[in-house]
């Protein structure tokens, strides 16, 4: 519960002003950090994040190599087989 009081009210005017300077501060920083954030996420190796979260692989060799067909002519085939003949 809010007692009323203002969790600053013990704070000095010193420290007030040195509050306010730090948040000014990060707000001019925000936009160049954003940028800076931007940048590296562009730059970003994928094959080398997943290597750094989940260990070195081989993404040559099955099970985590691509499967030679994305399943599309099997569903082809199939919608094949419920199609109505003529």
């Amino acid at each position: 519960m809010s007692s009323g009081r203002s969790s600053l009210s013990t704070w000095t005017p010193d420290q007030i002003t040195q509050g306010r300077r730090s948040v000014a501060a990060w707000r001019r920083a925000g936009p160049a950090l954003d940028r800076i954030r931007r940048r590296e996420l562009r730059a970003l190796d994928v094959y080398a994040a997943i290597a750094h979260l989940c260990g070195p692989a081989d993404y040559s060799q099955a099970p985590r190599a691509p499967k030679p067909t994305s399943g599309l002519l099997e569903q082809q085939r199939l919608f094949q087989k419920l199609r109505p003949r003529p």
